[in-house]
């Protein structure tokens, strides 16, 4: 999918900022619970998990505090199966993150600003004005949102033990945000060693798998890459984690889903904060090995079994209730039924 300019939708009003940040702060907090709660992922890849969406609500709580009073600039929302910010965003919170203190130095002081906020409150009697606001928002901004806690465009976890039973001796974790989705993808890959220790070799694994296991491939053909590029690691099961899109009134594109809930929401049969989330597992696990290469130089490589898929879908009852009767090929396909999960309630004045 080629995505652009035309497929993201800018949040220009302080209501919508507010509307959009509860809305996927909550939406994602749900998400969290019920993966753990239906145990869809292990215990040790649930704790990865949540460390990665930890990141990536960060990041959005920093596009909150950025964008809130700037009547310059608005923040790009993806609408085609999505629901996400555009990748550009978490560039642009990078990027303004490495000049912090540039950026520090032309902001008006703390001290000078709290002064002029109460001259105008209690002397003056008047409202702050948007552009104060805006300069204490970027003070807050600059401040307190640190560079190592954004979502990158590439995240990488830590080479662990893998627990018990596993399938591979090893486990490590990555994550990257797919740029042709605007989406976040978290994968797991347990593998084997042929030697002592690969944190040893750590350096070397990670590049391998920024270099080849960044974006959304066909999952064999990304295990096959990692499998040729490392001949001392030896994965036995790759699995990514598909997170989205989030089906909401922001949304704009083909999924059957979003026309289900955006139609309900036209004809008032659901209210305008209706959710459900879209969940995909991808697997491939490795079913024998063999060797290649000249008899000095061989070097063992795994056969891969086909790629697992399964599907799931998280809403409150009333969208399950919908969907079933706008949707039901989709939700019979699920690996299984609909997750219930809260209903999202935003008081609007």
């Amino acid at each position: 999918m080629i995505v652009t300019p035309l497929d993201s939708a800018v949040l220009d009003s302080k209501e919508q900022y507010v509307f959009y940040h509860k809305m996927i702060d909550f939406t994602l907090k749900e998400l969290i619970v019920a993966v753990q709660d239906k145990q869809i992922l292990n215990k040790q890849e649930i704790l990865l998990f949540k460390q990665y969406c930890d990141l990536l609500m960060y990041s959005i709580e920093a596009m909150r505090v950025k964008y809130m009073y700037d009547d310059e600039e608005n923040m790009k929302v993806d609408l085609t199966d999505s629901g996400f910010p555009n990748y550009l965003e978490f560039r642009y919170l990078f990027n303004d993150l490495e000049l912090r203190e540039e950026f520090l130095n032309k902001l008006t002081s703390i001290d000078v600003l709290k002064d002029e906020f109460l001259d105008t409150l209690m002397r003056k009697k008047e409202p702050i004005s948007k552009r104060k606001l805006f300069q204490a928002a970027s003070i807050v901004y600059y401040t307190s949102a640190k560079k190592e806690y954004i979502f990158n465009r590439f995240v990488q976890g830590k080479i662990l033990e893998a627990p018990q039973g596993s399938p591979g001796d090893y486990l490590v974790s990555w994550s990257f945000y797919e740029v042709s989705h605007n989406r976040p993808f978290i994968c797991f890959m347990y593998f084997n060693y042929d030697g002592k220790d690969p944190l040893k070799d750590r350096d070397d694994i990670y590049y391998v798998l920024k270099t080849v296991a960044d974006r959304e491939l066909n999952l064999d053909t990304m295990a096959y890459a990692i499998d040729k590029r490392l001949p001392k690691l030896l994965p036995k099961l790759v699995k990514r984690v598909d997170l989205g899109p989030i089906h909401n009134v922001f949304a704009k594109d083909e999924n059957e889903v979003t026309h289900a809930i955006l139609d309900g929401i036209a004809k008032k049969n659901i209210p305008l904060e209706s959710y459900a989330i879209s969940f995909k597992i991808d697997e491939v696990s490795s079913i024998s090995d063999f060797k290649e290469g000249s008899f000095f130089s061989k070097q063992t490589f795994q056969k891969w079994a086909g790629t697992y898929r399964q599907r799931y879908v998280f809403a409150p009852h009333r969208i399950i209730q919908l969907l079933y009767n706008k949707t039901p090929e989709i939700m019979n396909k699920l690996a299984i039924p609909p997750i219930q999960v809260s209903d999202l309630k935003i008081n609007k004045k």
